[in-house]
């Protein structure tokens, strides 16, 4: 695990870059990743609007911000991620606003189809779901990791296939009009809980 985790570190990008890379692939009519789809680039163009609002209103509040700065010891934030994806829109600019209440917290983002090796140790339910993050301590060992979604979304997922059988057009509404009013807040919260614990644990 280390090894291929180290070796993905050095092929990492930070936040902007991957929202330069993203845009710029846009403008050639393109999304990232190794398959190409009039589809893909739509989300991926939908997602780009996403990011540059939330990049503008997404405000950390001093109670998450005194949580973080609990974390006395070098973070990774490793970050698996591609520009078409509508969870991942939600959720890097959030995870960008936390990473940067804490000099300590070092945010890089990896794409998924380039890094299929790390992708396939963090497995969600057998699938290759993302945003995934996987945070690191000075050693490059694994603290814990998150993802694709946060909590209180993962449960609406989980209780709509119990009910449903399939994530459809609905569900992605119901998850929009959520992430919509939660503006970033659960999330917060579960980086809390997961990642002040300055104590890292294998996982």
């Amino acid at each position: 695990m280390k090894n291929i985790i180290e070796k993905s570190l050095q092929n990492v990008l930070s936040y902007s870059e991957y929202r330069d890379l993203v845009s710029n692939l846009l403008a050639e009519g393109k999304a990232t990743g190794q398959e190409q789809s009039e589809d893909l680039t739509n989300y991926s163009m939908l997602n780009d609007r996403r990011m540059k609002r939330l990049d503008k209103t997404i405000k950390i509040p001093e109670a998450t911000i005194t949580k973080m700065q609990e974390i006395t010891e070098p973070q990774t934030w490793l970050l698996i991620t591609e520009g078409w994806c509508g969870d991942a829109a939600q959720n890097l600019p959030v995870i960008n606003k936390i990473a940067a209440t804490n000099s300590l917290i070092n945010l890089k983002l990896v794409l998924r189809d380039e890094h299929e090796d790390l992708m396939n140790l963090f497995l969600t339910n057998g699938g290759k779901s993302i945003p995934k993050l996987v945070a690191l301590d000075k050693d490059n060992n694994v603290i814990n990791s998150w993802g694709p979604r946060p909590s209180e979304a993962t449960k609406m997922v989980a209780d709509y296939k119990a009910k449903h059988g399939v994530i459809d057009a609905q569900l992605k509404e119901d998850l929009q009009v959520w992430y919509n009013k939660n503006k970033g807040q659960n999330i917060q919260d579960d980086f809390i809980e997961l990642f002040t614990n300055t104590l890292a644990k294998e996982v």
